[in-house]
């Protein structure tokens, strides 16, 4: 929680790195507005495109901040055309007093307002910053401080308060494990007391209801214990054993499916003396904090699989069984997964193959019709792209 003169921030920070995109993508579910940080040295990265398409995909308003100014490489006016460029001509500086032109191309109103030898007000810019129209542009280093009191003021000039909703209302876009079962929620509506019955909605995956016995509200790994959470909190509820991320509570109903799905596929290799069905119960927990996890019992082969974005995120699943369950989980080599559009006329093929110690992939799409006349690079592990009958490999 950020406190300002006039204003208080509630701050989730997702995760940076690509493998933990799902959880960056249920944190989006629920900001009203987003700080995107870009580095001043590297510039626009491809996860950074990823994270650009989830903020448009869910209507989040953005403010971007170019971080590691103060670093050798990093230029301010190259930064900026580029992320013109890439996301568009309303991302602006709006501390440079020439950037009038290109405010008046955001809507109409700025440009009547510009057009009239006027600035444009407070409430005129945080109108367009809200319906994604400009996105304003800062440069500094967080490191030294530096930019980021611009930022701070602007965010409390330029962003505005919530609809005020009289009817209750919730989203879970997170759960965890610590001493309790945590079921973190922001409110969009109404009030939320402490020692509330709650209950699933009627077109929610299963009927549930539980007593939120305690409401807390974090601060880093700090948390103050407090009876009410009013619109716009984000507070971390005790007691809901079932609910589950991307749930919506009381008038709010449940987020969209997620855009972002794991990539590869995994079969879990259990230590001996393991119990396997103790072992399932234990991951499925686990899948109730992160439900991308998709683990699956083959009773046939008698063997567990789920699923994950990446090696950096099977890293820290081991280290999260070892440390709540007291065992050590392995893993196989793990395939890509192959999933068939629903696209009429069209299917994709993933094939994945050794490359000394890292794994590649050949991706091959190729109409339906002609699924004959499909076929794959001639060297495995290779990534091209060539004609192949009407599609393309």
């Amino acid at each position: 929680v950020l406190k300002l003169p006039d204003t208080q921030l509630t701050l989730l920070d997702t995760p940076g790195h690509v493998d933990f995109s799902a959880e960056a993508e249920r944190a989006l579910q629920v900001m009203d507005y987003a700080i995107l940080v870009v580095s001043g040295t590297d510039g626009v990265q491809s996860h950074t495109e990823t994270l650009w398409r989830l903020l448009e995909r869910y209507h989040v308003p953005v403010f971007l901040f170019v971080n590691k100014m103060d670093l050798a490489g990093a230029d301010k006016t190259a930064r900026l055309e580029e992320l013109r460029r890439r996301f568009g001509t309303g991302c602006l500086d709006l501390s440079d007093p020439a950037c009038g032109e290109d405010l008046a191309l955001c809507n109409e109103e700025l440009l009547e307002t510009v057009m009239a030898g006027e600035s444009p007000t407070e409430e005129q810019l945080g109108a367009a910053i809200a319906r994604r129209e400009l996105f304003p542009c800062y440069f500094g280093s967080a490191l030294k401080l530096e930019g980021v009191d611009k930022l701070l003021e602007d965010l409390e000039r330029l962003t505005q308060p919530l609809p005020q909703r009289e009817a209750f209302g919730a989203r879970v876009f997170k759960v965890t494990k610590e001493d309790v079962r945590l079921t973190w929620v922001k409110v969009t509506g109404g009030e939320l007391k402490v020692k509330a019955e709650l209950s699933a909605r009627e077109d929610a995956r299963s009927p549930w209801s539980g007593k939120a016995d305690q409401l807390r509200l974090y601060n880093g790994a700090k948390f103050q214990l407090v009876d009410t959470a009013l619109p716009g909190d984000v507070v971390a509820v005790a007691g809901l054993s079932d609910a589950y991320p991307g749930e919506g509570l009381g008038s709010e109903p449940d987020a969209s499916p997620p855009a972002l799905e794991p990539v590869l596929r995994y079969r879990v290799l259990l230590p001996q003396g393991i119990d396997v069905h103790k072992a399932l119960g234990q991951l499925r927990e686990l899948e109730q904090e992160d439900p991308l996890l998709h683990v699956v019992w083959d009773e046939r082969l008698g063997q567990v699989h789920l699923q994950l974005m990446g090696e950096v995120q099977l890293e820290v699943l081991q280290s999260l069984v070892e440390r709540r369950f007291g065992w050590q989980a392995a893993f196989d080599e793990g395939g890509i997964l192959y999933k068939e559009p629903s696209t009429p006329g069209w299917r994709a093929l993933a094939i994945t193959s050794p490359c000394g110690t890292t794994r590649k992939s050949t991706w091959c799409w190729s109409p339906a019709r002609r699924a004959a006349a499909w076929r794959l690079p001639p060297a495995a592990g290779r990534t091209s792209w060539r004609a192949a009958g009407s599609g393309w490999c």
